[in-house]
């Protein structure tokens, strides 16, 4: 009799099944889901028309998202990152927008506004250094994009490759 309840007792230990955990992230394939980054310096120029396109040199599926950020500061030896687009208005009421569009191929940085490109000091043209993170569709939408600290978090990105 025992035997027979100790056996009994390991059936349902084993048989039972318990609440199912909080969602995590779905990989693919049973992989995690990786997230590409990489770091540039732009310089902006007449002879580039404000603008400069990187490939990606990676593959991008068609609902992944990327993400840009533009080295706007420093403050105490800590970059300052800010999420693009990013505006600035000067005393003469003019602003420039540094901004960016994608494909599935590349991702073009370029400048907006209504201030004459051509006359801007070069802080604002020359090594422009931007933070470039492809987001795998399934992480689109699970962080706060604006913080790239989070984003970093979120992708577990090591480093930044520099282009």
């Amino acid at each position: 009799m025992k035997k027979l309840l100790s056996l009994i007792i390991i059936t349902l230990l084993f048989a039972c099944e318990g609440p199912q955990g909080p969602p995590g992230f779905d990989g693919q394939d049973g992989g995690l889901i990786v997230s590409s980054a990489f770091e540039i310096a732009i310089d902006f120029t007449a002879e580039n028309n404000y603008e400069f396109i990187e490939p990606y040199g990676f593959d991008l599926f068609p609902y992944d998202m990327t993400l840009v950020y533009i080295l706007w500061d420093t403050d105490n030896g800590q970059d300052i990152w800010r999420l693009l687009p990013q505006s600035t208005t000067f005393e003469d009421n003019t602003s420039l927008t540094y901004n960016f569009d994608f494909t599935q191929n590349d991702v073009r940085f370029f400048l907006e506004g209504d201030t004459n490109f051509s006359t801007l000091d070069p802080v604002w043209t020359d090594n422009q250094i931007f933070r470039v993170v492809v987001v795998p569709a399934d992480n689109v939408g699970r962080v706060d994009y604006s913080d790239i600290n989070n984003v970093i978090e979120l992708l577990d990105i090591k480093s930044f490759k520099r282009r």
